[in-house]
């Protein structure tokens, strides 16, 4: 037994065990060297010996209710006391107000939820649920696009984690909108928006329409950018699935639940997709979970059809509990909204005022919590910044008490929806003096 005296002993405790025991995701080991988070509450967390950060990176964007928002934690603690667990083949009371909860925001006509255990298990679930429903086997999915790290969802996946991890069948990629690095050589989002439409059509036309079982894209890709489609191009795609009976699939594990200012990032466009994806931002990853919005059209193909599929925790009550409570604070608190205002008078704003004094700055975008400030080398070539120069930036962030999200060239601003004006300001001015010294450096 190691007696620990104070609080600075803690944090090295804390370091010494992770360093020592812990096998972190996405990483080479040996040069790790994580911050130490004792406590959190709202936007910031701190360490044990009083050290705190603005966490603009709400973790792996998920927090969207902030640190230890105190409905959801009595909630937890409640149902634990009245029932810890349960098997997912009973009926439970709690895991159906969840269910009512979500399926209340979801569009007219998706009225079932199939719960998984977090947003890769439920996108592997909804693919399954398309290629049963259709009979087909293909799976369309987007280069820049993040799935999950689990079988279909990684080869779904565009990035470089799918490389090492393709095993999974029947997969076909294709590229999205992305403006600012087109891949169709557009100047405007109307030409964006067609020439991606034309070039998704094109290679459905050529893997042979009948194959393809699903449509699976992020409404908006997270990970891979804060690529915020352009008008007309969701709807482009509904309609290119309908002429051919293909299954809609729209993952909302990032984007939903108050990140975009919506309820679900969906509802800023004009569709209605088969299948939604959730998980992440639903109870804002207190306790694990995900799960699959199905439409009654989808839920019908089992009514009398075994579902192979489900997991021993589907619809675990302490998560239930967590997402009733969740969805209950956001909406009595208005924080869906607070996100929606953030960001249209706070963040947007002052973003795009960076973008103007920074010539780091290649581009900013986004809505509601959910922003990219991609950092470039030289503004003419639009060359991405090294990883150098990334690894600097998120160092002198944490030093200066923000905790930043960071993808390839792109520094992501994405607090948790309950961050407030004087916050966002304070983070602002941060990345101000961070991009001031990468300014310098290049």
């Amino acid at each position: 037994m190691v007696t620990v005296q104070n609080s600075s002993e803690l944090d090295d405790r804390a370091v010494q065990l992770d360093r020592s025991h812990v096998f972190h995701s996405w990483s080479a080991q040996a040069s790790l060297a994580p911050i130490v988070v004792a406590g959190g509450q709202g936007t910031r967390v701190w360490d044990h010996s009083g050290r705190s950060w603005l966490d603009f990176s709400s973790q792996l964007v998920n927090v969207n209710i902030g640190h230890q928002h105190p409905k959801v934690v009595a909630a937890i603690q409640e149902q634990a006391a009245t029932l810890a667990t349960i098997g997912p083949a009973t009926a439970n009371l709690t895991r159906g107000e969840a269910a009512r909860r979500i399926a209340a925001r979801a569009p007219e006509g998706l009225d079932k939820v199939f719960f998984t255990n977090g947003g890769a298990d439920a996108n592997e679930n909804a693919i399954r649920m398309a290629r049963l429903h259709t009979g087909r086997d293909k799976v369309v999915s987007t280069y820049r696009s993040y799935h999950g790290n689990t079988g279909a969802a990684i080869v779904s996946t565009g990035d470089w984690r799918r490389l090492p991890n393709e095993y999974a069948r029947g997969h076909v990629h294709v590229f999205g909108p992305y403006l600012y690095r087109s891949e169709f050589w557009a100047t405007t989002p109307e030409e964006e928006c067609e020439r991606a439409l034309h070039h998704l059509r094109r290679i459905i036309e050529c893997e042979g329409p009948d194959t393809v079982a699903a449509i699976l894209l992020e409404t908006v890709p997270g990970t891979a950018g804060v690529l915020v489609p352009p008008p007309g191009y969701l709807a482009g795609v509904r309609e290119l699935a309908d002429q051919h009976g293909i299954v809609l699939i729209l993952d909302e594990v990032m984007a939903g639940f108050g990140r975009t200012g919506e309820w679900f990032a969906l509802d800023a466009h004009d569709v209605v997709p088969d299948l939604i994806v959730f998980a992440k931002g639903v109870n804002s990853g207190y306790v694990p979970v995900g799960g699959v919005i199905i439409s009654d059209a989808i839920a019908a193909t089992f009514d009398e059809r075994v579902f192979p599929g489900g997991l021993t925790y589907s619809g675990h009550p302490l998560a239930a509990a967590s997402i009733v409570a969740s969805i209950d604070a956001m909406e009595e608190e208005g924080i869906v909204h607070n996100a929606k205002r953030i960001g249209a008078e706070v963040l947007g704003p002052g973003l795009a005022e960076l973008a103007d004094k920074h010539p780091v700055v290649g581009e900013v975008r986004g809505l509601g919590v959910f922003w990219a400030v991609e950092l470039v080398a030289d503004a003419a070539t639009r060359a991405p910044v090294p990883a150098a120069t990334m690894g600097r930036a998120k160092s002198e962030l944490v030093a200066r008490g923000l905790i930043p999200f960071t993808a390839d060239n792109r520094i992501h601003v994405v607090p948790p929806c309950v961050v407030t004006a004087d916050e966002a300001a304070e983070a602002l001015a941060t990345y101000d003096e961070v991009l001031t010294l990468l300014d310098e450096e290049l």
